[in-house]
């Protein structure tokens, strides 16, 4: 009987390492390289003609689009169209698309987005060190230098403590420590801005000497983003993407420094109240879009924008999950992505646990979540933390029984 197997084939590199155990030659794997990836687009609110074109010409290609059928009879005014085939259909689908005046752009997009989640691995140039991601996840220590905050208010707001605690994370085998001064739990309100300055200045300057990894400010405040930076920060982390302070944007273009952009709905006041998308990934996804549009605008180097789906920031317990599950999702953007899920209220309420036994379930989310596509680990847990990325980047980057690890 023969056997028959299912690959799972979500990459180029994967694509080619079966080929090459099939026994293909160089050319051959060549041309098939493209053939083996099968990407499904979705395209929102377009004109149902266009949708019946696209479809008429994937079927021409050996591809296929799904539309509804009010978009069929062109009885709708707007319609999705969901467009499925392999990276070489899509390729003859461009080409197509550039003998219609009116639906160049459309093929552009297109182009942009295989060329997006066609990317592997990113480079962030900080003052100090250039950082890989893609190949190995990094890992994000948290360092809360607040009274207040959800997970450890309180244990590191004095300079001396948060210090030490930073050197530890460091040597524990955290890549980027990520220091903020205010906190942002749900129902929180601003903190004002000598009172942040007051708690983060020191620590950084005092860690920025102690320490050669990268030191993050976690501000939304452009004039706290600035001292941070000439006391040692080498990367912002905006929870707002640029929304509660634009001008953020100028600082960071000025100064080289790269930029996390985090959705949020809302301010950490009101943002788990009454949480409600139409469309959860779509909005998310272009909230993010027009945050890099609008920090690429001021200047920021467009290769130093890094992207977080902000979990627990205005989601509720089943978008978290969606939002896990379908990270790969936010490759479309074309940056590297930013998780940060430790001790957050959604495993609480999975685990019936307080903060203080939620280890479990964050270590769970973290490796599912760097298995599906995040380059940057967020974590308060770092030891443990380390761990489990050390066991999920195996697992993903393993090509074959034969391959050592290592």
């Amino acid at each position: 009987m023969n056997l028959i197997r299912c690959l799972h084939i979500t990459n180029a590199s994967e694509a080619i390492h079966q080929m090459k155990a099939v026994g293909v030659d160089p050319t051959g794997i060549k041309l098939m390289e493209r053939k083996s990836l099968h990407l499904n687009l979705k395209v929102e609110g377009i004109d149902p003609r266009t949708a019946n074109l696209l479809k008429q010409e994937m079927l021409s290609l050996g591809g296929d689009v799904a539309v509804d059928g009010r978009g069929l009879d062109c009885s709708a005014r707007q319609t999705d169209a969901l467009i499925m085939g392999t990276q070489k259909h899509l390729e003859k689908l461009i080409l197509k698309l550039e003998q219609y005046p009116d639906l160049q752009s459309l093929g552009q997009s297109i182009k942009e987005t295989i060329k997006n989640i066609s990317k592997i691995q990113y480079a962030i140039r900080c003052r100090k060190k250039t950082l890989t991601l893609g190949k190995r996840t990094l890992l994000m220590g948290v360092l809360n230098v607040t009274p207040d905050s959800f997970s450890d208010g309180g244990l590191f707001f004095e300079k001396e403590k948060a210090i030490a605690h930073g050197i530890s994370m460091v040597e524990e085998g955290a890549d980027i420590i990520d220091i903020g001064g205010e906190s942002t739990r749900p129902g929180s309100k601003p903190l004002e801005l000598e009172e942040e300055l007051r708690r983060v200045i020191p620590v950084i300057g005092t860690l920025a000497k102690e320490t050669d990894a990268p030191i993050s400010i976690d501000t939304y405040k452009s004039a706290v983003a600035q001292r941070a930076i000439d006391a040692g920060a080498q990367i912002i982390n905006d929870i707002s993407a640029l929304r509660f302070d634009p001008t953020l944007a100028q600082v960071a273009a000025r100064e080289k420094t790269p930029l996390i952009l985090m959705h949020i709905r809302g301010t950490p006041e009101t943002m788990q109240k009454n949480v409600y998308y139409e469309s959860l990934f779509s909005e998310i996804l272009q909230y993010l879009k027009t945050s890099i549009q609008m920090a690429e605008s001021a200047g920021v180097d467009p290769r130093q924008i890094i992207v977080d789906p902000g979990i627990g920031f205005g989601k509720t317990v089943r978008d978290n999950l969606l939002i896990i599950k379908n990270l790969y999702e936010f490759r479309i953007l074309g940056k590297p992505i930013l998780l940060g899920t430790s001790r957050k209220s959604f495993i609480g309420k999975l685990l019936n646990e307080t903060v203080g036994g939620r280890l479990e379930g964050t270590l769970s989310s973290i490796a599912i979540g760097a298995l599906n596509g995040a380059h940057i680990i967020r974590s308060h847990d770092v030891l443990q933390a380390k761990k489990a990325i050390a066991v999920a980047d195996a697992i993903r980057l393993s090509e074959g029984y034969n391959t050592p690890i290592g």
